[in-house]
């Protein structure tokens, strides 16, 4: 009979322990978030699309959220408030942008108009995760 022992050695019977659950811990969607968005940032500024970011600044915005998603863990506070600055500023900046151009007349099927709507409600869902992260950070009680 195989053994439990973790030692690789065909024990298919072996199980994981579950992962524990954190109450409030919402860093997982903001990291699935902020990946999909740098990837909508870099093939909209790949495409043409009129984004209110030059080559450079949507590339460095798309690595920043990358990064951010990569050392985001529930261990760390400190990630979760950068997480809600870069969240609130797509927020600010994509969602300005998505209005005025609805406003000057571009057609809601315009490709541009489409990414640029797509970053600021995928902003505002990051932000909405994070907020309720950070907010739980401030719920939990002292683990020392």
């Amino acid at each position: 009979m195989a053994s439990d022992n973790g030692g690789g050695g065909g024990d298919f019977g072996a199980t994981i322990s579950p992962r524990r659950r954190i109450p409030h811990y919402h860093g997982d969607s903001t990291r699935v978030l902020f990946v999909i968005s740098a990837i909508v940032l870099i093939v909209a500024q790949s495409t043409g699309a009129s984004l209110p970011l030059s080559t450079t600044g949507a590339v460095v915005v798309a690595l920043a959220l990358v990064i951010a998603a990569g050392v985001t863990n529930p261990a760390q506070g400190w990630i979760h408030w950068l997480n809600a600055l870069l969240a609130a500023s797509g927020a600010l900046v994509f969602g300005i942008t998505a209005v005025d151009n609805y406003r000057a007349g571009i057609s809601i099927f315009d490709p541009s108009f489409i990414y640029v709507e797509a970053l600021a409600l995928l902003s505002l869902l990051a932000l909405y995760f994070t907020t309720r992260t950070v907010r739980g950070f401030h719920l939990r009680p002292n683990l020392s």
